[in-house]
Protein backbone atom coordinates (compact mmCIF):
# COMPACT_ATOMS: atom_id res chain seq x y z
CA UNK A 1 0.00 0.00 0.00
CA UNK A 2 1.40 3.29 -0.85
CA UNK A 3 2.03 6.42 1.79
CA UNK A 4 -0.83 8.70 2.03
CA UNK A 5 -0.11 12.19 2.73
CA UNK A 6 -1.88 14.48 5.05
CA UNK A 7 -1.40 17.91 3.63
CA UNK A 8 -1.10 21.08 6.48
CA UNK A 9 -2.11 24.26 5.41
CA UNK A 10 0.76 25.35 6.90
CA UNK A 11 2.67 23.33 4.04
CA UNK A 12 3.73 20.31 6.46
CA UNK A 13 3.17 17.02 5.34
CA UNK A 14 1.92 14.68 7.68
CA UNK A 15 2.10 10.91 6.26
CA UNK A 16 0.48 7.78 6.80
CA UNK A 17 2.92 4.68 6.39
CA UNK A 18 1.85 1.13 6.60
CA UNK A 19 3.38 -1.52 9.08
CA UNK A 20 3.63 -4.79 9.89
CA UNK A 21 0.34 -6.68 11.58
CA UNK A 22 -0.36 -6.79 15.60
CA UNK A 23 0.20 -9.61 17.44
CA UNK A 24 -2.49 -11.99 17.34
CA UNK A 25 -3.80 -13.60 20.33
CA UNK A 26 -5.34 -17.19 20.07
CA UNK A 27 -8.76 -16.80 22.47
CA UNK A 28 -9.14 -19.37 24.69
CA UNK A 29 -12.60 -20.25 24.53
CA UNK A 30 -15.32 -18.48 22.10
CA UNK A 31 -17.94 -16.97 23.21
CA UNK A 32 -20.98 -15.01 21.94
CA UNK A 33 -21.67 -12.14 24.79
CA UNK A 34 -19.21 -9.56 25.35
CA UNK A 35 -19.67 -10.71 29.52
CA UNK A 36 -16.54 -12.46 29.13
CA UNK A 37 -14.28 -10.96 25.32
CA UNK A 38 -11.13 -12.63 24.78
CA UNK A 39 -7.83 -10.87 23.54
CA UNK A 40 -7.54 -11.06 20.12
CA UNK A 41 -4.71 -8.67 19.05
CA UNK A 42 -2.18 -6.50 20.50
CA UNK A 43 -1.21 -3.55 18.85
CA UNK A 44 2.24 -1.94 19.31
CA UNK A 45 4.15 1.10 17.80
CA UNK A 46 3.37 3.31 20.71
CA UNK A 47 6.51 4.95 22.63
CA UNK A 48 4.54 6.17 25.42
CA UNK A 49 1.09 5.69 27.50
CA UNK A 50 -1.69 5.36 25.33
CA UNK A 51 -4.25 8.24 26.75
CA UNK A 52 -6.92 8.05 24.32
CA UNK A 53 -8.82 5.55 21.79
CA UNK A 54 -11.29 6.54 19.21
CA UNK A 55 -13.65 4.52 16.86
CA UNK A 56 -14.94 5.30 13.78
CA UNK A 57 -18.90 5.42 13.22
CA UNK A 58 -18.23 1.42 10.93
CA UNK A 59 -15.69 -0.06 13.53
CA UNK A 60 -13.55 0.10 10.83
CA UNK A 61 -10.45 2.34 11.90
CA UNK A 62 -9.28 2.66 15.86
CA UNK A 63 -7.57 6.36 16.57
CA UNK A 64 -4.84 5.91 19.23
CA UNK A 65 -2.72 9.24 20.22
CA UNK A 66 -0.04 8.84 22.97
CA UNK A 67 2.01 11.12 25.93
CA UNK A 68 5.27 11.15 26.40
CA UNK A 69 5.67 14.07 23.93
CA UNK A 70 5.30 12.01 21.33
CA UNK A 71 2.86 13.72 19.21
CA UNK A 72 1.75 10.79 16.77
CA UNK A 73 -1.42 9.59 16.13
CA UNK A 74 -1.68 6.12 14.89
CA UNK A 75 -4.85 4.49 12.85
CA UNK A 76 -5.15 0.73 13.24
CA UNK A 77 -7.84 -1.87 11.05
CA UNK A 78 -8.78 -3.55 14.70
CA UNK A 79 -10.64 -6.00 12.55
CA UNK A 80 -7.83 -7.61 11.37
CA UNK A 81 -5.18 -6.62 14.10
CA UNK A 82 -3.13 -3.96 11.20
CA UNK A 83 -1.68 -0.61 11.38
CA UNK A 84 -3.21 1.56 8.46
CA UNK A 85 -0.45 4.49 9.49
CA UNK A 86 0.28 7.01 11.20
CA UNK A 87 -0.21 11.35 11.37
CA UNK A 88 3.84 11.68 12.33
CA UNK A 89 3.75 14.69 13.55
CA UNK A 90 0.12 15.48 14.67
CA UNK A 91 1.15 17.11 17.77
CA UNK A 92 4.08 19.27 19.12
CA UNK A 93 3.93 17.45 22.71
CA UNK A 94 1.40 14.87 24.12
CA UNK A 95 -1.59 13.95 22.39
CA UNK A 96 -4.68 14.28 25.35
CA UNK A 97 -7.41 13.22 23.47
CA UNK A 98 -8.92 11.91 20.31
CA UNK A 99 -12.73 11.94 19.19
CA UNK A 100 -13.84 10.96 15.90
CA UNK A 101 -17.06 13.14 14.74
CA UNK A 102 -20.40 10.19 14.64
CA UNK A 103 -20.37 11.38 10.38
CA UNK A 104 -17.11 9.69 9.95
CA UNK A 105 -16.09 12.52 8.21
CA UNK A 106 -13.48 14.14 10.64
CA UNK A 107 -10.80 13.32 13.79
CA UNK A 108 -10.33 15.92 15.84
CA UNK A 109 -7.19 15.67 18.16
CA UNK A 110 -5.81 17.97 20.87
CA UNK A 111 -2.79 17.96 23.14
CA UNK A 112 -0.38 19.30 25.86
CA UNK A 113 0.98 22.16 23.11
CA UNK A 114 -2.30 24.06 23.54
CA UNK A 115 -3.74 23.38 20.09
CA UNK A 116 -7.05 21.55 18.53
CA UNK A 117 -6.00 19.81 15.09
CA UNK A 118 -8.80 18.72 12.69
CA UNK A 119 -8.18 16.06 10.17
CA UNK A 120 -10.57 14.71 7.33
CA UNK A 121 -10.85 11.20 7.18
CA UNK A 122 -12.40 11.02 3.84
CA UNK A 123 -9.90 12.53 1.99
CA UNK A 124 -6.69 12.01 4.32
CA UNK A 125 -5.83 15.74 4.84
CA UNK A 126 -4.89 18.25 7.56
CA UNK A 127 -8.27 20.46 7.70
CA UNK A 128 -7.37 23.43 10.24
CA UNK A 129 -5.92 24.18 14.10
CA UNK A 130 -8.15 25.99 16.42
CA UNK A 131 -5.94 27.82 18.78
CA UNK A 132 -7.64 29.78 21.60
CA UNK A 133 -6.60 27.65 24.65
CA UNK A 134 -3.98 29.08 26.56
CA UNK A 135 -3.35 25.82 28.13
CA UNK A 136 -2.89 22.36 27.89
CA UNK A 137 -6.05 20.74 26.23
CA UNK A 138 -7.34 17.46 27.60
CA UNK A 139 -10.18 16.97 26.66
CA UNK A 140 -12.55 16.70 23.27
CA UNK A 141 -16.22 15.71 22.92
CA UNK A 142 -18.66 16.40 19.42
CA UNK A 143 -22.05 16.60 19.29
CA UNK A 144 -24.57 13.51 17.85
CA UNK A 145 -25.16 15.77 14.66
CA UNK A 146 -21.32 16.44 14.20
CA UNK A 147 -21.68 19.99 14.27
CA UNK A 148 -20.12 21.00 17.15
CA UNK A 149 -16.74 20.30 18.86
CA UNK A 150 -16.37 20.91 22.81
CA UNK A 151 -13.02 21.23 24.74
CA UNK A 152 -11.91 20.99 28.00
CA UNK A 153 -8.64 22.56 29.47
CA UNK A 154 -6.92 23.72 32.23
CA UNK A 155 -8.49 27.42 31.34
CA UNK A 156 -11.99 26.26 31.13
CA UNK A 157 -14.20 24.90 28.14
CA UNK A 158 -14.87 26.10 24.62
CA UNK A 159 -16.96 25.51 21.42
CA UNK A 160 -16.37 25.51 17.77
CA UNK A 161 -18.25 24.92 14.62
CA UNK A 162 -17.01 21.87 13.09
CA UNK A 163 -18.78 22.48 9.80
CA UNK A 164 -17.75 26.15 9.18
CA UNK A 165 -14.51 25.29 11.35
CA UNK A 166 -14.13 28.44 13.40
CA UNK A 167 -15.21 29.63 17.01
CA UNK A 168 -18.01 29.51 18.52
CA UNK A 169 -17.77 31.04 22.14
CA UNK A 170 -16.37 30.23 25.19
CA UNK A 171 -18.98 28.63 28.03
CA UNK A 172 -16.26 28.67 31.29
CA UNK A 173 -13.11 30.65 32.02
CA UNK A 174 -10.83 29.39 34.14
CA UNK A 175 -13.14 27.02 36.37
CA UNK A 176 -11.67 24.24 38.12
CA UNK A 177 -8.95 22.39 35.64
CA UNK A 178 -11.37 20.40 33.17
CA UNK A 179 -10.28 16.58 32.71
CA UNK A 180 -12.86 14.98 30.82
CA UNK A 181 -16.20 15.93 28.67
CA UNK A 182 -19.28 14.35 27.29
CA UNK A 183 -22.29 15.13 25.16
CA UNK A 184 -25.65 13.75 26.15
CA UNK A 185 -27.09 11.50 23.07
CA UNK A 186 -29.98 14.03 22.35
CA UNK A 187 -26.78 16.71 22.35
CA UNK A 188 -28.41 19.10 24.63
CA UNK A 189 -26.16 18.84 27.91
CA UNK A 190 -22.39 19.24 27.97
CA UNK A 191 -21.67 16.81 31.74
CA UNK A 192 -17.49 17.88 33.03
CA UNK A 193 -15.25 16.68 35.12
CA UNK A 194 -12.15 18.58 37.04
CA UNK A 195 -9.86 18.07 39.01
CA UNK A 196 -11.25 18.99 42.37
CA UNK A 197 -13.86 16.08 42.23
CA UNK A 198 -16.98 18.59 40.74
CA UNK A 199 -19.28 17.37 38.26
CA UNK A 200 -20.98 19.83 36.44
CA UNK A 201 -23.83 19.78 33.60
CA UNK A 202 -24.50 22.72 31.29
CA UNK A 203 -27.16 23.68 28.33
CA UNK A 204 -25.73 23.58 25.50
CA UNK A 205 -27.94 25.83 23.79
CA UNK A 206 -27.50 28.71 25.76
CA UNK A 207 -24.16 27.78 27.39
CA UNK A 208 -25.85 28.02 31.25
CA UNK A 209 -24.63 25.79 33.91
CA UNK A 210 -27.34 23.59 34.90
CA UNK A 211 -26.03 22.20 38.44
CA UNK A 212 -22.86 21.36 39.48
CA UNK A 213 -22.27 18.83 42.69
CA UNK A 214 -19.06 17.51 44.31
CA UNK A 215 -19.31 13.83 42.89
CA UNK A 216 -15.88 12.49 43.93
CA UNK A 217 -13.45 13.11 46.58
CA UNK A 218 -10.75 13.29 44.01
CA UNK A 219 -10.01 14.31 40.66
CA UNK A 220 -13.00 13.12 38.35
CA UNK A 221 -10.98 11.30 35.59
CA UNK A 222 -13.65 10.52 33.38
CA UNK A 223 -17.53 11.13 32.81
CA UNK A 224 -20.48 8.97 30.14
CA UNK A 225 -23.27 9.57 29.01
CA UNK A 226 -26.04 6.16 29.50
CA UNK A 227 -27.31 5.81 25.15
CA UNK A 228 -30.60 7.23 27.05
CA UNK A 229 -29.30 10.24 28.14
CA UNK A 230 -30.81 9.67 31.49
CA UNK A 231 -27.44 8.72 33.44
CA UNK A 232 -24.18 10.26 33.67
CA UNK A 233 -21.26 8.16 34.70
CA UNK A 234 -18.10 9.48 36.99
CA UNK A 235 -15.12 8.03 37.47
CA UNK A 236 -12.28 9.42 39.57
CA UNK A 237 -9.32 8.75 41.27
CA UNK A 238 -10.86 8.18 44.44
CA UNK A 239 -10.89 4.36 43.01
CA UNK A 240 -15.05 4.27 42.75
CA UNK A 241 -17.16 4.81 40.07
CA UNK A 242 -20.78 6.44 40.30
CA UNK A 243 -24.14 6.50 38.62
CA UNK A 244 -25.83 9.95 38.73
CA UNK A 245 -29.73 10.80 37.61
CA UNK A 246 -29.45 13.57 35.36
CA UNK A 247 -32.55 14.59 35.93
CA UNK A 248 -32.21 15.38 39.90
CA UNK A 249 -28.64 15.36 40.31
CA UNK A 250 -28.85 12.43 42.61
CA UNK A 251 -26.52 9.44 43.31
CA UNK A 252 -28.13 6.90 42.05
CA UNK A 253 -25.37 3.78 42.53
CA UNK A 254 -21.52 3.52 43.34
CA UNK A 255 -19.68 0.79 42.06
CA UNK A 256 -16.07 -0.05 44.30
CA UNK A 257 -13.97 -2.70 43.33
CA UNK A 258 -10.90 -1.17 41.68
CA UNK A 259 -7.47 -0.68 43.95
CA UNK A 260 -6.64 2.77 42.76
CA UNK A 261 -7.72 5.66 40.29
CA UNK A 262 -9.97 4.67 38.32
CA UNK A 263 -8.86 6.20 35.19
CA UNK A 264 -11.24 5.76 32.21
CA UNK A 265 -14.87 4.27 31.18
CA UNK A 266 -16.91 2.91 28.26
CA UNK A 267 -20.25 2.21 27.43
CA UNK A 268 -20.84 -0.53 25.58
CA UNK A 269 -23.59 -0.06 22.31
CA UNK A 270 -26.11 -2.12 24.06
CA UNK A 271 -26.26 0.16 27.10
CA UNK A 272 -26.33 -3.14 29.28
CA UNK A 273 -22.24 -3.34 30.20
CA UNK A 274 -19.77 -0.76 31.51
CA UNK A 275 -16.39 -1.47 30.84
CA UNK A 276 -13.71 0.49 33.65
CA UNK A 277 -9.77 0.85 33.30
CA UNK A 278 -7.56 1.06 36.68
CA UNK A 279 -3.98 0.18 37.54
CA UNK A 280 -6.04 -3.54 38.09
CA UNK A 281 -6.99 -3.78 34.81
CA UNK A 282 -10.50 -3.71 33.26
CA UNK A 283 -13.28 -4.26 34.67
CA UNK A 284 -16.84 -5.05 33.26
CA UNK A 285 -20.16 -3.73 35.04
CA UNK A 286 -23.66 -4.73 35.12
CA UNK A 287 -24.78 -1.35 34.72
CA UNK A 288 -28.30 -2.34 35.56
CA UNK A 289 -27.63 -4.27 39.28
CA UNK A 290 -24.22 -2.45 39.20
CA UNK A 291 -22.62 -6.40 39.55
CA UNK A 292 -19.19 -6.45 38.76
CA UNK A 293 -19.10 -9.60 35.69
CA UNK A 294 -15.49 -10.03 34.80
CA UNK A 295 -11.67 -8.71 35.14
CA UNK A 296 -9.65 -8.78 32.45
CA UNK A 297 -5.56 -8.64 32.87
CA UNK A 298 -3.87 -8.39 29.56
CA UNK A 299 -1.71 -5.27 30.33
CA UNK A 300 1.60 -5.07 32.57
CA UNK A 301 0.77 -1.80 33.85
CA UNK A 302 -1.97 0.87 34.10
CA UNK A 303 -5.00 0.49 31.61
CA UNK A 304 -5.24 4.79 30.60
CA UNK A 305 -8.06 4.06 27.44
CA UNK A 306 -10.80 2.16 27.36
CA UNK A 307 -13.19 2.38 23.80
CA UNK A 308 -15.74 -0.20 22.63
CA UNK A 309 -16.61 0.15 18.80
CA UNK A 310 -19.91 1.53 17.60
CA UNK A 311 -21.10 -2.56 16.77
CA UNK A 312 -20.65 -3.30 19.89
CA UNK A 313 -17.81 -6.15 18.89
CA UNK A 314 -14.70 -4.86 20.33
CA UNK A 315 -13.09 -3.52 23.05
CA UNK A 316 -10.22 -1.40 22.65
CA UNK A 317 -7.54 -0.52 25.57
CA UNK A 318 -4.54 0.81 26.43
CA UNK A 319 -1.63 1.52 28.92
CA UNK A 320 1.13 2.51 30.37
CA UNK A 321 2.51 -0.60 28.76
CA UNK A 322 2.88 1.37 25.18
CA UNK A 323 0.86 -1.37 23.87
CA UNK A 324 -3.42 -1.03 22.70
CA UNK A 325 -5.30 -4.41 23.66
CA UNK A 326 -8.17 -5.44 21.40
CA UNK A 327 -10.88 -7.71 22.94
CA UNK A 328 -13.62 -9.21 21.05
CA UNK A 329 -16.69 -11.48 21.54
CA UNK A 330 -16.29 -14.07 19.06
Amino acid sequence: MAAVAFLATTSKEFYINTANAAVEVTPSQVTNSFVNPQLLYILQGHKGTIKSLAFSPDSKILASGGAENEGVIRLWNPERGKKLGSISRAHQTAIESLVISPDGKTLASCSSDNTINLWNLRNNKFSRSFVGHTSNVLSLAISPDSKVLISGALDGIRMWDLLQQRPLGTIVRFDNLIYTLAISPDGQTLASGDNKGVVKLWNLSTGKLIRGFVAHSNAVSDVAFTRDGETLVSASRDRTIKLWNINSGKLVRTLTGHNNWVNAVAIHPDGQILASAGRDGIKLWNLTTGELINTLNGHTDWVSAIAFSPDGRTLASGGFDQIINIWRSL
